[in-house]
């Protein structure tokens, strides 16, 4: 698939979950339809609910780390959101940023957009906003953010490398990011990686460790770190459902890792 198709399959998919519950979509991308296999779509997600901020109706389960958590965001930051979905990690970091900062959410997928313009509304908030676009081509003047946060959204982004030069281009001089994300160290079987299904369940999407960091530092950020990194373990019934008996004893064996890290970076 090219990368115009690959888009369309996730804004296809994630337009699903947006009239799902959380607990829907650990069934499946569409709830109990089951129309969209078994790809359990919160399978990488963290618990929230000790975060300052955090509004349940705002969070479907579909992160992979907690990147307000060193974000270091202070009062008065403007804030940008990537793929922002619901308004999980935006209602979360404008926690921090206070009345004097502000939040803004960016999402290609309209059923997100108008879930997470619903939730503002509930909640009364005014500093926060919800912008249709495309993270490889961001729809914002140069050096306008001083934190960028997303949240297991970038391995869903055919091309990377813009994604990133896109970040650096609307962060302000001396600004970062942090960034939740799904990588891997090894190779995936091919029934995985080219499986439509897997990739909006960002598994197949995820690019090995060391070239993501390296598309970073391409990109012109420092002072590059992992902050946080877990091993995700997809369950053999799962991965049976794509690969053969065998394809899955070797892939053990090779001890191939999916991983989920939390990094920061720095625009110099």
């Amino acid at each position: 698939m090219n990368n115009k198709e690959l888009k369309e399959i996730v804004k296809e998919k994630y337009g699903e979950i947006a009239g799902q519950s959380k607990s829907a979509n650990q069934h499946s991308c569409c709830g109990t339809k089951g129309c969209c296999g078994d790809v359990d779509y919160t399978i990488f997600s963290e618990k929230y609910d000790h975060l300052g901020g955090y509004n349940p109706d705002a969070d479907l389960g579909l992160g992979c780390g907690l990147p307000t958590e060193f974000a270091n965001i202070k009062k008065g930051d403007s804030v940008l959101d990537l793929g922002s979905g619901a308004g999980n990690d935006c209602f979360v970091a404008l926690h921090y940023t206070g009345d004097s900062g502000n939040v803004t959410g960016l999402d290609f997928t309209e059923e997100m957009l108008q879930k997470a313009n619903k939730n503002k509304e509930k909640l009364g908030l005014k500093n926060v906003s919800f912008v249709k676009g495309d993270i490889e081509e961001m729809p914002f003047e140069n050096n306008s953010f001083d934190v960028v946060i997303s949240n297991c959204v970038l391995n869903l982004v055919p091309n990377k490398e813009k994604a990133f030069s896109e970040i650096f281009r609307v962060l302000k001089p001396g600004a970062h990011f942090c960034i939740s994300d799904v990588v891997i160290m090894g190779e995936l079987p091919d029934g995985i990686k080219n499986d439509a299904e897997m990739y909006a369940g960002c598994v197949s999407g995820a690019i090995q460790k060391e070239k993501y960091l390296g598309i970073i530092s391409n990109a012109g950020f420092s002072l590059v770190e992992v902050k946080k990194e877990k091993q995700i373990d997809l369950p053999n019934s799962l991965m049976l459902n794509y690969i053969t008996i065998d394809e899955l004893r070797l892939f053990k064996k090779e001890k191939t890792g999916i991983y989920s890290i939390t990094l920061v970076g720095k625009k110099s």
